[in-house]
């Protein structure tokens, strides 16, 4: 008994040099089995609730380890999806870099081809051009060629017709007892005595002109009498316009020189401006074969064409004033007439 008293109170002793002052603070301690027996059942139960707190908290540490492991897998996976999804839009780009490469070197390939073609054009166009210049150019000397063979014929025609004299306004058919000659002498017998006497002035032929009857004509065929020499047509004329009022049987008539229709277009081209002049006392008159004579400051002037007019009535500002709205209108007249061409 005092040998188990002892060893009890060796016990306690022993247990209170081993329990800790701070239950927090103390570390789990290794405990042999001989030591375990010893304990009392305190101590026991202290040792069973470190223990399970201890085992608790490895379980929370191995549950918080398993979670950042999860985490740490999760986002592993996070990232080589967003790796694959990487290299995917990395391929995918590189693709489309390569697309566009090819689309930039068709689009060069092409743009080459087109700038190929349009100099192949250009050229042509070029060529076309300088055809077309030159078929201008052709065109322009046939033209003139045309013109000056126009003017050549009608200053033969007018050669030819210079001896001429027409005579409109006598009824058809009244030559069939007389003849065309003998209508004529007896114009001049009734207009101009003195003439009809004259043996000089010989009739070489007398025709009606056109050839070709014209259903659609009003007015009688035109005679043309051919005399002997220009001074005879001259002489008559000249007494044509002094007596102003020519008559055949007591029906009016008229005689006037007979021209090339050029020669007569450009005589027609005089009238209004004539007619202006004549308006004005310019006593003008249209001189053979187609120029304009008039007076202007106590001074005969004559002019072939109406360009020369032109630049001599820039020169006389009261000549200007009084044809200023007939110069005009002719001038548009040309205008149309060259756009209709």
């Amino acid at each position: 008994m005092p040998n188990n008293k002892r060893k009890n109170q060796g016990n306690k002793n022993k247990e209170v040099t081993m329990k800790p002052s701070n239950e927090k603070d103390t570390p789990i301690q290794d405990y042999e089995d001989d030591d375990i027996e010893e304990m009392q059942e305190a101590d026991l139960k202290q040792l069973i609730r470190t223990l399970r707190s201890s085992q608790k908290q490895i379980l929370e540490l191995q549950k918080s380890l398993m979670d950042k492991i999860e985490n740490l897998s999760h986002e592993n996976e996070i990232l080589r999806r967003n790796q694959n999804e990487t290299k995917q839009l990395v391929q995918q780009e590189t693709g489309i870099v390569t697309e566009v490469k090819n689309s930039i070197d068709q689009m060069k390939n092409t743009i080459e081809s087109l700038t190929n073609r349009m100099g192949e054009a250009e050229e042509r166009i070029s060529d076309l051009e300088d055809r077309e210049q030159e078929r201008i150019q052709s065109d322009q000397r046939k033209e003139e060629e045309i013109r000056n063979l126009k003017h050549i014929v009608g200053n033969l025609q007018d050669t030819i017709k210079k001896t001429n004299i027409r005579v409109l306004g006598v009824p058809e058919g009244m030559e069939r007892e007389k003849g065309l000659e003998g209508l004529f002498s007896e114009i001049l017998a009734e207009n101009f005595p003195g003439l009809e006497k004259d043996r000089e002035i010989l009739v070489q032929e007398a025709h009606r002109t056109p050839n070709k009857h014209d259903q659609k004509r009003s007015s009688p065929l035109h005679v043309v009498v051919k005399l002997s020499t220009v001074k005879h047509k001259e002489k008559i004329l000249k007494c044509a316009r002094e007596k102003r009022q020519i008559t055949l049987r007591g029906s009016p008539i008229r005689l006037t020189a007979d021209f090339s229709s050029e020669t007569l277009q450009a005589r027609r081209e005089w009238r209004d401006i004539a007619k202006v002049l004549r308006e004005n006392n310019s006593q003008p008159r249209i001189l053979y074969p187609a120029k304009l004579s008039f007076v202007n400051e106590g001074e005969i002037k004559t002019f072939h064409s109406k360009q020369k007019l032109k630049e001599f009535v820039a020169t006389r500002p009261a000549l200007q004033k009084m044809l200023k709205d007939v110069l005009h209108t002719e001038t548009q007249k040309h205008g149309h007439q060259y756009e209709r061409r």
